[in-house]
């Protein structure tokens, strides 16, 4: 039986082992068969699965979508194109709301910054201990 051990697969796609086994729990990859010495072997197209994986998680895709990103992309016939566009539009709306959302701590942190001198003064009267003690917004 021919195939990549677990190791071989960690170090050609620049994982972690450990991901690998958290992938396969995750459904994201399947559980190889083992060869005759109970070693998993795993088919070289699970390197571009996981490569895969990380570049979906870098654009910001958790890994339940990534899960049906990777049906699509095997070959799912319940997958079109459309429901892909669809998808990765959603996720940039997403994204913009994340962007937003960061702003405004941004800014409310920032104006707590400018009211707090820094040195000599209690912390109790610090004006970022107090915002946080009375709550943020």
């Amino acid at each position: 039986m021919k195939g990549l051990t677990r190791s071989q697969v960690a170090k050609a796609a620049n994982v972690n082992i450990e991901t690998i086994r958290y992938y396969e729990r995750r459904g994201l990859i399947s559980e190889p068969p083992r060869n005759d010495s109970g070693y998993r072997m795993f088919p070289q197209e699970v390197i571009q699965d996981i490569e895969f994986i990380k570049r979906a998680q870098d654009l910001g895709f958790t890994l339940e979508e990534i899960k049906n990103l990777l049906a699509a992309s095997n070959g799912d016939e319940e997958f079109y194109s459309e429901e892909i566009h669809d998808f990765a539009a959603g996720k940039i709306e997403e994204i913009k709301k994340k962007i937003r959302d960061l702003n405004d701590m941004k800014f409310l942190l920032e104006g707590l910054v400018e009211k707090c001198p820094g040195s000599g003064i209690p912390k109790d009267q610090c004006p970022i201990m107090k915002k946080l003690s009375e709550g943020v917004k």
